[in-house]
């Protein structure tokens, strides 16, 4: 019931303000489970998927989402199991991977779509980065349902971080033919059997983008770069203290003068 209020609302808006173009919507099964897998942009990519689609689809979200004190935090946490949001607490490392992956599940086992982001984190510089191996191969082979690779198209030009207010233009979304890994079901376990479900999703997500292809975990490139701006920080503040060292060091003297005390030393007296 929530959802269908949050779907007329925040998706009727999102359509209207933001008018998003849609390409493969016909691949969408009109019934029955399938798994979305996208890649990830921006915060904005779970709401715009679902509002260009006629059935539910769940996401997974962090649990800080809906866990935050106060009437903001209700609020907020209402909002995103409105938007169709499950929270999983992601701090317990591969406890969370498990409890992401159950809730996947679940949501098949149901009959509904379910939508995760492979990539397992927002893409630092909009390139596609290497698909985490774990959950999106995982749930298709333990619920044997097909998996619809989808590329979300400029969304992270509408809202850059820093910026408060949204920037009114169409992004895109293109919806790729289903894929089937039932040939592999059984097979959990073989990790080389994840890794070449989730390199195959990826690389149909590549073809549907045209993104620049990065052989790294997203969150790898986020630690590298996050401490390359901490050095180049670190060396600008160094620079900056040293250069004020030395004008402060050569603007200690007057000019002319000797022992600070100025004024030009006289001439020996003529014996």
């Amino acid at each position: 019931m929530l959802y269908a209020a949050m779907k007329v609302s925040v998706g009727a808006g999102l359509k209207l303000a933001f008018r998003p173009w849609v390409e493969g919507r016909e691949h969408v099964p009109a019934t029955g489970p399938a798994i979305l897998a996208s890649n990830h942009l921006s915060f904005s990519d779970s709401f715009f998927l679902p509002a260009v689609l006629d059935r539910r689809v769940t996401f997974i979200a962090k649990a800080e989402y809906f866990t935050s004190p106060g009437i903001k935090g209700r609020l907020t946490a209402a909002f995103f199991r409105g938007v169709g949001q499950l929270p999983v607490d992601r701090s317990g490392g591969r406890g969370a991977g498990e409890a992401a992956v159950r809730s996947g599940i679940a949501v098949l086992e149901r009959g509904e779509l379910f939508g995760i982001y492979p990539e397992g984190t927002r893409s630092p510089d909009g390139r596609l980065y290497r698909g985490r191996p774990g959950g999106l191969a995982r749930i298709a082979l333990a619920t044997g349902a097909p998996v619809l690779p989808v590329a979300m198209i400029d969304t992270e030009k509408i809202q850059p971080p820093g910026k408060v207010v949204p920037k009114l233009m169409r992004p895109g979304i293109r919806i790729g033919e289903p894929l089937d890994f039932t040939r592999y079901q059984g097979m959990e376990g073989d990790r080389f059997v994840l890794r070449s479900i989730t390199d195959e999703v990826m690389y149909a997500i590549m073809k549907l983008s045209g993104q620049e292809y990065v052989d790294v975990y997203a969150s790898t490139a986020k630690q590298t770069m996050a401490e390359q701006a901490a050095a180049a920080k670190a060396e600008a503040k160094a620079e900056a203290k040293a250069k004020a060292a030395r004008e402060g060091g050569g603007g200690s003297r007057r000019p002319g003068g000797s022992g600070g005390r100025g004024g030009r030393e006289k001439p020996p007296s003529a014996v």
